[in-house]
C-alpha cells in the first residue's frame, strides 16, 4: 500500500507575507485533524518569524474549505468531542497577533467559513459560496460561527443564516459585511496578497497593537467601554518606546518615506 505523503497545507514566504494554502483538493479542503495540525504549525512558524508581517490564508479556486471532515466526527459522543482539542485550532487563527487575510474562492462552508471569519480581513472571488449549514446535519457551528456572525451581522440576520443553513453568494456576503471585497475569480489571491503587502509595509509593532486593541474592544473580557479605551491608550503610549515611532515621525518631519524595522 502506498501512503499519500502530500502535505495538506503548503506554506510559502513571499517577502514579508506568509502564504498558507490549504491543499486537500480531493476533499474540497475539508478541515481534517492532520490538515489543522499542519495549519497550526504554519501559523506558529509565521508568529515566530519576525520577517513575516502578514499572513494570507487561501485554498483553491474551487474551494477555500468546504467544512470540517464529517467522517472524523460521525459516531462520536459529546464526551469524546470535549476531549478532542480540534476546535481550539481555530482559536490559533483568531488570536494570531499579526494581520491575517482570508482569500476565498468557491466553497467556504461550516468550519471553512469559521476559519475565514477567524481572519481579520476577507477577500472573495465572484464564485465564492458561504454558509453555516451545520443545522442540516443536526448540529451547530462550534468553532466560532455563531459568535462571529452575531457580532458582524446582529441577532436577526445571524439567526436567519444559522437556522436555515442557507448558502449566500459573495455579493450578498459583501452587502452584509461578512467580506471586505469581491473580485474576479482569477485575481482573488493576487488581491489578497496586494492587501497583505500593503499592511506588511506598515510599522509592524503599531499594526499588532491596533489589532490587539480592536480585538479587546470586541471581547467579552472588556464589556465596559472605558476598559477597552484604557487598553488602547496604554498600547498607544507603549509605541513611543519603539524605533519605528521615532523613524516614522522623523520621516514625516523630514518629508521622506520611513523605513520601518519592527523594533
Amino acid at each position: 500500500m502506498i501512503l499519500d505523503t502530500k502535505p495538506s497545507v503548503i506554506f510559502e514566504k513571499k517577502g514579508a507575507v506568509g502564504l498558507i494554502t490549504l491543499n486537500r483538493p480531493e476533499a474540497l479542503n475539508a478541515l481534517s485533524h492532520p490538515l489543522m495540525d499542519e495549519l497550526e504549525k504554519a501559523m506558529d512558524d509565521c508568529a515566530a518569524d519576525s520577517a513575516v508581517r502578514a499572513v494570507v490564508l487561501s485554498g483553491s479556486q474551487k474551494a477555500f474549505a468546504a467544512g470540517a471532515d464529517i467522517s472524523e466526527m460521525e459516531g462520536l459522543s459529546s464526551k469524546e468531542m470535549r476531549l478532542d482539542p480540534h476546535l481550539s485550532r481555530w482559536d490559533k487563527v483568531s488570536t494570531f497577533p499579526k494581520p491575517t487575510i482570508a482569500a476565498i474562492s468557491g466553497y467556504a462552508l461550516g468550519g471553512g467559513l469559521e476559519l475565514a471569519l477567524a481572519c481579520d480581513l476577507r477577500i472573495a472571488s465572484e464564485t465564492a459560496v458561504l454558509g453555516q449549514p451545520e443545522i442540516l446535519i443536526g448540529v451547530m457551528p462550534g468553532a466560532g460561527g455563531t459568535v462571529r456572525l452575531a457580532r458582524l451581522l446582529g441577532r436577526a440576520k445571524a439567526l436567519e443564516i444559522l437556522w436555515t443553513g442557507k448558502k449566500i453568494s459573495a455579493r450578498e456576503a459583501l452587502e452584509l459585511g461578512i467580506i471586505n471585497r469581491v473580485v474576479p475569480a482569477e485575481s482573488f489571491l493576487d488581491e489578497a496578497m496586494k492587501w497583505a503587502r500593503e499592511i506588511a509595509a506598515m510599522p509592524p509593532l503599531a499594526v499588532m497593537a491596533i489589532k490587539k486593541s480592536v480585538l479587546s474592544a470586541l471581547s467579552p473580557d472588556y464589556p465596559d467601554h472605558p476598559k477597552a479605551l484604557k487598553l488602547e491608550r496604554e498600547l498607544f503610549y507603549d509605541l513611543f518606546d519603539s524605533e519605528d515611532q521615532k523613524e516614522g515621525m522623523k520621516a514625516f518631519i523630514e518629508k521622506r518615506k520611513p523605513k520601518f524595522r519592527g523594533k
